[in-house]
């Protein structure tokens, strides 16, 4: 493994400012804290700063000594899930109901160490942008950025992001060309019939039984519609209706989510649910409110971009140590947004199976999402030396 020395020798000084993070976790879009800690980190290593897209968003700019305007973008995202850690060690959160439960703190903490090493040797032509993002964990931050003009104030070439894996080896990486994560939708559905007396059904319209039938009637499109070579989940994961055992409800609702791998997969189930959920409601005398909403994109790695970094990671941990066909999931990523607007690639990088963690951890497993989850801090110096190389190789890439 080729780690670089100065990022190796930092490690203490990063893992600080990953379990100081770590223990101050904040929702999507109030990024406040870890946004100064980022801030105050980049302005220390005298990196130029701009802030506010997205609204706590943070965007390093790190500019070369060498002649060149190229420039490419390196992304990490900062949220914190609301959900209680039930880990114990020193650097659990403080903050009741809110946790790094995926690894973000990492992700900031690996992009940071790669910005002090790039801000301490600038022996290279171009610009290299660190962006540190808001809201992953469903609010959007990526497009909420976009649309502020990240890509038009900071014009570049690629832009590029990494994900912890956890089942994954540390000093391991998976990715692929094409779909590597999901697009992520969700729906509800709302039958409106008329109620009654539980024992005189004649005399109403049985939202209910149009909801069960629906809700059989909508997997027919994952299992007729859909070409079978075509990965597409449709989950119904709620199911409400009625208050007493004597009731027919007025309303029955179906709410779940869809993912696909693909715009136009996702263009048919979403034609396929409104169409079904209208004719069967309406064969059974109820009437519908058919509500789906789209939310983040398949995320779509460049095929060019993919062999790149896959070449990079190469030279740093071996062939042996690259899956560059890794099995993509059907969990979703919103850097997908600035993979629509740019060529790049996402990766995942091993983060064990939790042996890493301090005594004081919980009982669960080390997964994402999970209470007892936390970042393999191992990974530190190994994901800031692929920044650093991936974003000089692409620079110096004729």
């Amino acid at each position: 493994m080729k780690l670089l020395e100065p990022i190796v020798a930092w490690h203490h000084d990063i893992s600080k400012i990953r379990r100081d993070i770590h223990a101050h976790p904040e929702l999507a879009f109030e990024e406040f804290r870890t946004a100064d800690v980022v801030a105050a980190k980049l302005e220390e290593w005298g990196i130029e700063i701009h802030r506010g897209l997205g609204g706590t968003g943070v965007v390093g700019i790190i500019r070369g000594n060498q002649p060149g305007d190229r420039a490419v973008g390196l992304r990490a995202d900062m949220d914190a899930l609301p959900m209680q850690e039930v880990n114990t060690f020193a650097h659990a959160s403080k903050n009741d109901g809110k946790m790094h439960a995926c690894g973000h703190d990492g992700h900031t903490a690996m992009l940071l160490a790669a910005a002090q090493y790039l801000s301490q040797h600038r022996d290279y032509a171009g610009i290299v942008y660190v962006i540190f993002q808001p809201a992953e964990e469903g609010g959007g931050g990526a497009k909420r950025m976009i649309d502020d003009g990240l890509f038009t104030r900071f014009p570049m070439e690629a832009v590029f992001g990494m994900h912890n894996w956890p089942g994954m080896k540390p000093g391991q990486f998976g990715l692929t060309p094409g779909p590597i994560m999901a697009s992520s939708n969700e729906f509800s559905i709302t039958v409106k019939g008329k109620g009654t007396h539980a024992g005189m059904p004649n005399l109403g319209v049985d939202p209910v039984m149009a909801a069960v039938q629906l809700a059989q009637s909508l997997q027919t499109i994952i299992t007729r519609n859909r070409n079978p070579l075509d990965a597409a989940v449709l989950s119904i994961t709620q199911i409400h209706a009625g208050s007493a055992d004597n009731v027919v409800p007025n309303h029955a609702e179906l709410r779940g989510t869809v993912r696909t791998f693909t715009l136009d997969v996702l263009d048919l189930i979403e034609r396929r649910m409104e169409e079904i959920s209208r004719h069967t409601c309406a064969a059974m005398d109820c009437e519908v409110d058919f509500k789906f909403q789209r939310n983040y994109p398949p995320t779509i790695n460049h095929p060019g971009e993919a062999e790149f970094c896959a070449d990079v990671l190469r030279d740093i941990v071996g062939e042996a140590n690259v899956n560059a066909n890794v099995q993509p999931t059907m969990g979703a990523e919103d850097f997908a947004f600035m993979l629509q607007e740019l060529p790049g690639c996402y990766v995942w990088i091993g983060n064990g199976t939790g042996d890493h963690r301090d005594s004081g951890h919980g009982l669960g497993p080390c997964m994402l999402h999970n209470g007892s989850y936390d970042f393999n801090d191992e990974l530190l110096p190994l994901g800031g030396t692929y920044w650093v190389q991936l974003a000089l190789k692409r620079l110096a890439k004729a």
